[in-house]
């Protein structure tokens, strides 16, 4: 998939910015990227390039949300309109920026990709904004995160297909508006929380990523072994898919490992006992904990007697950031049913120990 980028202004005057190549590089509040969905990024002829699926019915998992978006994108392309602004929503690693990707490619247009820390500036967006061609899909990662400018220069943008700029200061100011061409905002959070009202309720589909199955993920493990010539069994797929915490990205970031352990080992299949081995190894256990995972449970349970305990006092007696247990670990073992959160503190529930005395923790 080609790669450009459309620089966020930052010429001394004022002018509106221009496409240009480059390579790929993370997103800055002066560059914002530019994806074409016909073609594969050309930043190395790696297999892992192409990891991404093209068409929606290529697209594992989120059978609901792929029923949801059939319908709009078949309804679109009769009345020859853009795709109505869609809201996605959920954890991290769920496949946001793919379905969108998959939603310009679907409709035969362009997706520019940016994340909203990188539009600081009012004139950041008007860039973008400007150069959509007609039909475009804009697709904003983190969109809880926009300033205050920026999402109220996104209203009109959305509603009226117009850009509204204030020129001078004081009694001599002036609005001036722009027109846009009709455009498609793709906003992708995971805090949907977070999103102002008047924001949230511009968007005419709102959509939730539900976590994965691990028939889905084993299908997911296969597929993506093929891309990276990479032979497994089912057993060995499954294995990987039950370590996965229902998330695609993990899913793909353990097979790279497994892939890894295999090649050094001088194994042509990838089956169950192999998957395990190198799983052990990167101490990711049968339920996808990882050994911080296993710290967090075991100090709840030795040091605190399975709680309730503050998460302050959790993060002091493992060296952890507190927000890092919160955001990062917490969630999932929650989802598990490893701990439970009252308003005394968090407690170790009996699965929680069972577990770790069977993996010997």
């Amino acid at each position: 998939m080609a790669i450009k980028r459309s620089s966020s202004g930052n010429n001394k005057k004022e002018r509106l910015p221009l496409q240009r190549q480059s390579k790929f590089k993370t997103p800055s509040s002066e560059d914002s990227e530019i994806l074409l969905p016909q073609e594969i990024a050309e930043d190395g002829e790696q297999n892992e390039d192409k990891i991404r699926p093209e068409k929606l019915a290529d697209y594992i998992g989120q059978k609901d949300l792929k029923g949801v978006l059939t319908i709009a994108i078949a309804a679109a392309k009769q009345r020859q309109d853009p795709l109505d602004h869609i809201l996605l929503y959920g954890p991290p690693g769920l496949g946001k920026t793919t379905m969108s990707l998959i939603l310009a490619a679907e409709m035969g247009v362009n997706c520019k990709i940016t994340a909203a820390p990188a539009l600081e500036r009012p004139r950041d967006i008007i860039g973008l904004l400007v150069s959509l061609q007609e039909g475009d899909i804009l697709f904003i990662d983190e969109i809880h995160r926009l300033n205050r400018v920026t999402e109220e220069l996104l209203y009109p943008a959305m509603e009226d297909k117009r850009l509204d700029i204030t020129i001078g200061k004081g009694q001599s100011a002036k609005i001036r508006s722009i027109p846009l061409k009709p455009f498609t905002l793709i906003g992708a959070t995971t805090k949907i929380g977070a999103l102002t009202s008047p924001l949230r309720d511009r968007f005419g589909l709102i959509q939730r990523l539900q976590f994965y199955q691990i028939d889905e993920l084993t299908e997911i493990v296969k597929r993506s072994a093929q891309i990276f010539d990479v032979t497994i069994d089912q057993k060995g797929a499954q294995e990987i898919a039950r370590r996965s915490r229902g998330t695609p990205r993990i899913t793909n970031r353990l097979l790279r490992r497994v892939r890894d352990f295999a090649q050094v080992k001088g194994c042509k299949t990838v089956d169950q006992t192999l998957a395990c081995e190198a799983l052990d190894l990167h101490n990711v256990d049968r339920l996808g904990l990882d050994w911080t995972d296993r710290l967090v449970l075991s100090t709840i349970i030795e040091q605190f007697n399975g709680g309730p305990v503050g998460l302050d006092a959790i993060a002091s007696a493992t060296g952890e950031d507190a927000k890092t247990i919160e955001e990062v670990y917490e969630p999932y073992l929650l989802q598990i049913g490893f701990i439970n959160r009252t308003h005394r503190g968090r407690i170790a529930t009996e699965k929680a120990q069972e577990h770790l005395l069977n993996v010997g923790f």
